[in-house]
């Protein structure tokens, strides 16, 4: 394969840090990076533009364009942001809301869009695990911080009997929690009352720390956000390119997971964090080796789980699976 001039586009993560310094090449490929400081830009110069030949996409975003006539992007089996998000539910403490099921008949706010990536999955949990579905609640789409009207880059989608608004004008929603103006939020960001210990909001689940290692426990599921897709037109272009970027994000994941295991030597001094080391060696009785795996087989319960509440939260008109969203010549990874 001869050396192609690539764009690629992602947040500037520890586990992709060797692919922006050159450290990790991409076989065959001239790669320039492209970050920013809200990975949603991205996201959005994508849907828009396809201004990138590979980019970090949200997997709501990237399923969404799924059902287009002809779907630009096709995704590899990288998910470069893994969070946990029990806590991604914040809740206003004076509206009577102690335990899940108190969200039934409440008004949640939830940030950007309707089923962005950090709310398909607690409320896909909040189903399974407490009974609490989607159109038992009033949803208010908006910013966290700032008044934003919901991301209009990506299709709208408005379920049958789930009561979706936009927050009204001029507000954003952590400032409605804190005011009690909705009972509870759902959002990728932290909004800055709940940063500040505001005494009038919380969390729904307050230790969600040991919340989140027992689920993970019982499930072996580790949530992911976002994926990494590729323009279809390069790969019928060049045969083999999806296998070589997959495996330059693997290598790269690989480089900073050897430096982690390397600290523990020094004690992680080198990232002034307390009591890293602890919680690094914590995290390893957890976790397999791989905490962030690549490839489909060890992430497709998760995928699958993923690609059942977005269905089931009216986001697709069908279920997804595995070999519909990743390239087949990745399937086997």
């Amino acid at each position: 394969m001869s050396t192609l001039k690539l764009k690629i586009a992602c947040s500037r993560y520890d586990h992709v840090r060797a692919l922006f310094d050159g450290t990790v090449p991409i076989e065959g490929v001239d790669a320039s990076f492209e970050s920013a400081d809200n990975v949603a830009e991205l996201f959005e110069k994508m849907l828009r533009e396809q201004a990138f030949d590979v980019s970090e996409l949200g997997l709501t975003f990237y399923l969404r364009t799924l059902e287009l006539d002809n779907p630009p992007f096709i995704a590899i089996p990288v998910f470069p942001a893994r969070i946990f998000r029990h806590s991604a539910i914040f809740i206003n403490k004076a509206s009577g809301i102690t335990k899940p099921q108190d969200l039934v008949g409440k008004t949640i706010g939830e940030f950007g869009t309707y089923g962005h990536d950090a709310g398909v999955w607690p409320k896909g949990i909040l189903s399974d695990n407490f009974g609490v579905t989607p159109d038992q609640c009033r949803w208010v789409i908006g910013g966290a911080d700032e008044p934003m009207p919901p991301y209009d880059f990506v299709l709208p989608r408005q379920p049958a009997g789930v009561d979706i608004t936009p927050a009204p004008t001029g507000k954003a929603l952590g400032p409605m929690l804190e005011a009690g103006e909705i009972d509870a939020f759902i959002s990728a960001l932290v909004p800055q009352c709940v940063l500040d210990n505001s005494p009038h909001v919380g969390r729904l689940f307050l230790d969600y720390e040991l919340v989140e290692r027992d689920y993970y426990q019982r499930t072996g599921v580790f949530p992911m956000m976002h994926t990494v897709v590729v323009r279809r037109e390069l790969l019928v272009q060049h045969p083999g390119l999806a296998r070589a970027i997959y495996q330059g994000f693997c290598d790269s994941k690989n480089v900073m997971m050897e430096q982690y295991r390397k600290g523990r030597v020094q004690q992680h001094a080198d990232l002034m964090i307390p009591w890293f080391n602890s919680l690094f060696d914590k995290n390893r009785e957890l976790f397999p080796a791989d905490w962030w795996p690549y490839g489909v087989e060890a992430n497709r319960k998760t995928l699958d789980t993923y690609l059942r509440y977005f269905f089931e939260q009216g986001l697709s008109k069908r279920q997804f699976t595995c070999e519909d969203i990743v390239v087949p010549e990745l399937l086997g990874t």
